[in-house]
């Protein structure tokens, strides 16, 4: 137990800052859950960038969502700063008790300091001066000898402050929404996909987003459509997905072209809680290290997920250990990771090698590697 615990029943109002992107935001969801778990008279809001509050909202155990819109730079410095100002006025209205703060970005001490909260907590962070350690009241460690799944070190901010969460209560959570699940339920229908069939292995669906905002995350086209080839042979319906970004549509079209049976696309026609909706009903995801995997995972859908530069043990697809086990390892998986055991340089944390964008370690995966990981969950 640590020896300067917050005492949680003087906190009447917390504000958790994740300034970063779609799957980072979501998989700080568990920090959010446990705190309202451990002390439920606290009200919790959260601040995000704009563009990934659709991550939190919704959310049971948050009040309400505080958002940074990216765009405001974009605005003149006029305008700019009269927004943050007003993002400044409503924060310090709130009278936060606590502030945890779940990156490095140097907003947050200024927030620390500005909202008068009584306890801040944020990473430890070499070489950061005066002003960043005097704005916290705790600094949680990271390992130095080990990877831990970012879900983890997320938690670690509640543990440093004497929190401890069960592994139960360690599930990231993700509200689509009852106009997402409608859409998504009619979409479906039109394409002959009936909205209680998810879990059909005769009428269900495999949802793939083969894209990322990251080129050099992908697998490429002609793999995965030689894999959607071998599913459509063992009469598997598949949907493609993807964000409505030039790339990622040019990336669909490459596929589709390969493919002698066109496979249903909703490419570019979701926003993320209907794909979060879309995920739910999908028996199987497959996809690269993205939000759109983090978000299957968090739906609770078996994921089969491409690794390359990126770390697997950081990013994977998250499950919730049970409450009688010690640790993931004593779950049944209801994922798999599929990355090259032939690349020791991986993870690079690279963009592509050599900053290519191009990532060999990717390139080089095997359809049939996918194909097993996918015939493991899928029986077929």
């Amino acid at each position: 137990m640590v020896k300067d615990p917050v005492p949680l029943g003087d906190v009447r109002r917390a504000l958790i800052i994740k300034l970063r992107h779609h799957g980072d935001v979501l998989l700080a969801a568990p920090v959010f859950s446990v705190l309202k778990a451990h002390a439920p008279h606290i009200a919790i809001d959260a601040l995000v960038y704009a563009d990934t509050a659709a991550m939190l909202t919704l959310h049971p155990a948050i009040d309400r969502v505080h958002t940074i819109d990216r765009q405001w730079k974009k605005l003149g410095p006029l305008a700019q700063a009269q927004a943050e100002w007003q993002l400044l006025q409503t924060l310090r209205g709130q009278h936060y008790d606590l502030v945890i703060h779940l990156t490095e970005h140097p907003r947050g001490a200024w927030l620390a300091r500005l909202t008068g909260a009584r306890w801040a907590v944020a990473p430890e962070v070499r070489g950061r001066g005066r002003f960043w350690r005097s704005a916290f009241t705790h600094f949680v460690g990271a390992p130095r000898n080990a990877l831990r799944h970012t879900v983890e070190r997320n938690l670690d901010a509640l543990r440093r402050i004497g929190v401890y969460p069960s592994p139960a209560e360690r599930r990231v959570s993700l509200v689509p929404g009852v106009d997402a699940e409608a859409r998504v339920a009619a979409l479906l229908a039109a394409h002959g996909i009936a909205a209680t069939t998810a879990t059909d292995s005769d009428h269900g669906f495999v949802l793939v987003h083969p894209a990322s905002r990251w080129h050099f995350k992908c697998w490429p086209a002609a793999k995965m459509a030689a894999l959607i080839n071998a599913l459509h042979a063992a009469g598997q319906r598949v949907v493609l997905s993807a964000a409505p970004d030039a790339a990622e549509r040019a990336m669909i079209e490459a596929i589709q072209a390969q493919l002698p049976s066109p496979a249903i696309s909703l490419a570019g026609q979701l926003s993320l809680k209907e794909l979060a909706a879309l995920a739910a009903r999908a028996k199987l995801f497959i996809g690269v290290d993205s939000a759109p995997m983090h978000i299957a995972a968090a739906m609770g859908t078996p994921c089969v997920a491409l690794f390359g530069p990126s770390g697997d043990r950081e990013w994977g697809p998250w499950q919730a250990p049970a409450d009688d086990a010690p640790d993931s390892s004593a779950t049944p998986r209801r994922h798999r990771i599929v990355s090259s055991d032939t690349h020791p340089c991986r993870p690079c944390g690279i963009d592509g090698c050599g900053g290519s964008k191009e990532s060999d370690c990717l390139a080089a995966l095997p359809v049939a590697r996918v194909r097993a990981a996918v015939t493991e969950l899928l029986g077929v």
